[in-house]
């Protein structure tokens, strides 16, 4: 059964700015994610590089290169569409991990499905 689980008010979400960062159980393991705008639409993804398995932002927070206009991977350079978290640029291996997210009444939600739970704490 799919669930919603609320991630930030909206007007935590400015675009090509900072992401909201948050924990998920990708099937079974714990993984970190993160949440943007872009052209005032609500974007998910796993914080995991499609080139190498690691976490991009090269600040907390900070996926957007310098023109906003791309998710950028600061350890390998890959670009990706932040609509669909394909590749476009740099070293890649397919696209992101998209999450699917919804926004009403003044909130951010990320939903549950086979691959994506709750992070349980310990």
């Amino acid at each position: 059964m799919v669930e919603t689980v609320f991630l930030c008010p909206s007007e935590a979400l400015q675009d090509s700015a900072l992401a909201i960062a948050f924990e998920v159980s990708y099937f079974g393991q714990i993984e970190a994610a993160f949440v943007v705008r872009f052209q005032g639409e609500v974007h998910a993804y796993l914080n995991r590089c499609s080139h190498v398995p690691m976490q991009m932002d090269y600040q907390p927070n900070h996926f957007f290169d310098s023109t906003g206009q791309w998710l950028i991977c600061a350890t390998h350079g890959a670009m990706y569409d932040p609509p669909t978290g394909h590749c476009r640029m740099g070293p890649c291996r397919g696209g992101l991990i998209k999450i699917a997210v919804s926004e009403a009444h003044g909130e951010v939600h990320w939903h549950t499905s086979d691959k994506f739970q709750p992070a349980l704490s310990p």
